[in-house]
């Protein structure tokens, strides 16, 4: 990633972060809506489940400067998701819910820019978790 790139997701991070819990929510409505089939994926409770998922962005996040040192945290990750039956296609579901949650929380904030940032991000975090699931890999 580009210095550019991990300073517009810093910035956006920082001003989606207070909205975190309505945005997980979003998030989630969204993904069951346009991807039904994905809810069953989701047998925990989805107030926690809320709470990891912008747990782990926020890791993400701080991690920008170098992401291999959550590298085996995410092949741990895909691995736990394969177990939960998540497959690669899962993983383009969960962006389009991403990045479409994104655009309603930063509006105009949301620019081509800061888009294409986080769809770089979002691919390698999801790179990393289908390797971790095709090896069904453990740390």
């Amino acid at each position: 990633m580009t210095p550019q790139s991990i300073a517009l997701i810093r910035a956006s991070w920082a001003k989606f972060k207070p909205l975190a819990e309505p945005a997980a929510q979003r998030f989630y409505d969204r993904l069951f809506v346009l991807y039904p089939e994905t809810k069953p994926l989701f047998q925990e409770d989805m107030t926690e489940q809320r709470r990891k998922l912008m747990a782990m962005l926020d890791t993400a996040v701080d991690a920008l400067d170098n992401l291999d040192a959550v590298l085996p945290a995410l092949l741990d990750l895909g691995a736990q998701h394969a177990c939960y039956g998540v497959t690669g296609p899962d993983y383009d579901k969960v962006a389009d819910a991403l990045l479409w949650t994104l655009s309603q929380e930063l509006g105009t904030d949301f620019t081509p820019d800061v888009q294409a940032a986080w769809s770089e991000v979002y691919a390698a975090l999801a790179d990393a978790m289908r390797v971790g699931a095709a090896g069904h890999f453990t740390t």
